[in-house]
């Protein structure tokens, strides 16, 4: 069996068993402590030049599907386990994880102790990595690392966004919304459409004087990167305040927390997998939710524009949601949606946003 390599910046080296695509990528390592849902991990725009480790033990015994994909394509640069299923074992199952991740492109890895790998990104915090399965020296690895720039002031939403606009969902006479794509999981708009809502999705550097007229409110996706690289769309956002109701989720959370003035800064080794607690301010209740974000919106500032904190991480005290009550905003850094995940928080979609929408 072909062997390979996961080298980080500081020069801890793991070797495993190729899987996946012959090649090299290179990338931010993190971990996703997710049981399920891989396919829909790998299909997440907010995973953008990433190498992502699972920290669950098996992963791929049941297969992947044309049902469970959350974008049109694969984006991560890598894939780690600390097993990864040859056999394929589940009645939707339409192809097998080893040939489905070949196909996109992505090199992976599996044999590697991933509780150590995952202690080490804990205790130094993501970092730059290269994953490897064609044999590069160590040399010419290190040398993909220094090359590549890292996420701080990278302005990947353009990158993952549609390329033209489109309408998802005709509606039955309910709130049209217009989505501003920086990255978005189709369960999003699965959702709004399930609801009676008239869905339409416009890229990212979209002016919002195209999509403003025309809709009742205003939904800002989630995607990758750097929220500060994006002042365009959060300066399209800040003309938007207080004339349509606006909800953001994950880096549409940080592009308003912006938009009213607030600074978002890198979190040490990010949120990433399906059981972050969360507290709920509004009614007092702890949520499990679905969370993949590396940055965070300083709640200061959200504070200094009249904001009013409303969700906040019992593991790290971040922020994780605030609404301003007189600009009509709502916005929450994990994903309500899921897709992986938990359900807990999908009330905040189809009840507290759409009920200002209508």
């Amino acid at each position: 069996m072909q062997s390979g390599v996961l080298l980080l910046e500081d020069g801890r080296r793991f070797g495993g068993q190729a899987f996946g695509a012959v090649g090299t990528r290179v990338g931010e390592v993190v971990f996703n402590t997710a049981m399920t849902g891989y396919q829909e991990v790998l299909t997440d725009p907010s995973y953008c030049e990433q190498i992502v480790v699972m920290t669950t033990a098996h992963v791929g015994n049941y297969g992947v599907n044309g049902e469970d994909v959350e974008s049109r394509r694969l984006w991560l640069s890598g894939f780690v386990a600390r097993s990864f299923s040859r056999v394929t074992s589940n009645h939707r199952a339409s192809g097998s994880l080893g040939d489905y991740l070949a196909a996109a492109g992505v090199p992976s890895l599996d044999g590697i102790d991933t509780r150590s790998l995952v202690r080490h990104i804990r205790d130094r915090g993501a970092m730059r990595a290269v994953i490897s399965t064609e044999g590069l020296s160590d040399a010419e690895l290190r040398a993909r690392i220094d090359a590549w720039p890292g996420m701080a002031g990278r302005a990947l939403a353009g990158e993952v966004s549609c390329t033209a606009p489109y309408r998802f969902a005709d509606g039955a006479g309910g709130p049209r919304i217009a989505v501003l794509d920086g990255g978005c999981k189709s369960n999003l708009l699965r959702l709004f459409a399930s609801q009676g809502c008239e869905v339409h999705v416009w890229p990212a550097n979209t002016p919002a004087a195209e999509f403003a007229a025309a809709c009742d409110a205003v939904f800002l996706s989630n995607g990758p990167g750097d929220p500060a690289a994006l002042p365009g769309m959060f300066g399209e956002v800040r003309t938007l305040l207080g004339k349509k109701p606006l909800l953001g989720v994950c880096l549409g959370h940080q592009l308003l927390g912006l938009a009213l003035g607030a600074d978002t800064f890198k979190l040490r080794f990010g949120h990433r997998g399906g059981n972050h607690p969360v507290r709920d301010h509004e009614t007092g209740r702890v949520e499990i939710t679905s969370q993949n974000h590396g940055f965070c919106v300083d709640p200061a500032g959200v504070a200094r524009a009249g904001g009013r904190v409303t969700h906040t991480n019992l593991n790290d005290g971040t922020l994780e949601g605030f609404v301003h009550d007189d600009l009509r905003v709502i916005a929450v850094q994990f994903h309500p949606e899921a897709a992986p995940g938990p359900h807990d928080s999908q009330h905040l979609l189809v009840d507290r946003f759409l009920r200002l929408a209508r």
